[in-house]
């Protein structure tokens, strides 16, 4: 094990997992923050040309003030943001280094990642849901032409592409498709119809385009095979072949829930599974183990955003400086 035992390890480069470096960084605390990926690697998964639906003051930590063109910021501004922040504050970061397992020794934890092993006396889990995403468990998943996560319409010009799902991200990317020259668009959607919360702007848009038969939308349906060149589904109405050259499963995205059970996190009897935790504090049902951010609502991922998650850190972090 490192000879330098950290007062907390943060898993989760995410801004929330920021917050609470920032937050540790003022109370003097050792701590390391650790992603299996890039900086704010959820943010950098989003599609390129995305807008946020929360005003940039809002998406604030730190106390470094977040400027942006319009009042809702791109995705690209928000990166060099969160950048900005982490050099204003010099966090402890060690990006690209993945947790293999988490340890109780005692009063302490020995965080074993792919590069090397670490002791602390506290653990905070900031690592979002993007990272999982919800499978199709159908033959041909593997495949490289299905992709669960969206960057640009530019790769499918003049391609046949199918869309899985109606939540925003798949009405979003639809659409997007559809406007960028894409050859041909399918909605492939489970539910009878669009779904409920998907923005006041784009619900009117994506059902006219549908109607009027620029995107063909299959509702009540279900795919149950991909192949290098076709997609087979079942409709309402049997099983329909299409041809097809990608697919893009906008299914949505779940929990490190792995993790969490490996800690000794408890979850409580719901359709969530929400994890236990006092919302006091943010300390989890496991003895030092704290939750900060989206990974508080479980399978809810659209309960906990960043602007009303930032206040998880400071509750954290003045606890831990307690104990």
């Amino acid at each position: 094990m490192g000879n330098n035992i950290q007062d907390l390890i943060i898993i989760g480069a995410g801004p929330i997992g920021l917050a609470c470096g920032i937050e540790a960084q003022k109370k003097n605390l050792d701590h390391l923050i650790f992603d299996k990926g890039c900086l704010v690697n959820s943010l950098y998964q989003y599609p390129m040309n995305m807008t946020f639906f929360s005003t940039s003051d809002k998406l604030e930590i730190g106390g470094v003030p977040f400027i942006s063109h319009n009042p809702k910021p791109t995705r690209s501004e928000a990166l060099e943001y969160y950048r900005r922040v982490t050099t204003h504050w010099k966090l402890p970061l060690r990006l690209y280094e993945k947790i293999i397992q988490v340890g109780r020794e005692g009063d302490f934890f020995d965080v074993i990642t792919d590069k090397g092993s670490y002791r602390c006396k506290k653990i905070v889990i900031a690592t979002g849901f993007y990272d999982f995403p919800y499978l199709l468990n159908v033959s041909g998943e593997q495949l490289p032409k299905v992709l669960h996560y969206y960057k640009e319409a530019h790769p499918f010009f003049g391609m046949n592409v199918v869309v899985v799902g109606a939540a925003n991200s798949a009405v979003d990317v639809a659409l997007e498709l559809y406007r960028k020259g894409t050859k041909s668009v399918t909605m492939i959607i489970r539910e009878e119809e669009i779904g409920q919360n998907v923005k006041y702007w784009s619900k009117p848009d994506i059902i006219n385009r549908i109607k009027e038969g620029s995107i063909e939308a299959y509702f009540n349906s279900q795919i149950e095979e991909i192949t290098e060149d076709q997609v087979r589904f079942r409709t309402s109405e049997g099983i329909k072949t299409i041809e097809n050259d990608f697919v893009l499963a906008m299914t949505g995205y779940q929990p490190n829930f792995e993790l969490l059970e490996s800690l000794g996190v408890k979850f409580h009897d719901d359709e969530y599974r929400t994890p236990v935790y006092d919302s006091n504090t943010m300390l989890s049902s496991a003895k030092g183990v704290y939750l900060a951010g989206v990974v508080c609502g479980g399978l809810k991922t659209n309960k906990w955003f960043i602007e009303n998650s930032r206040d998880h850190a400071p509750l954290i972090i003045e606890d831990i400086d307690q104990t």
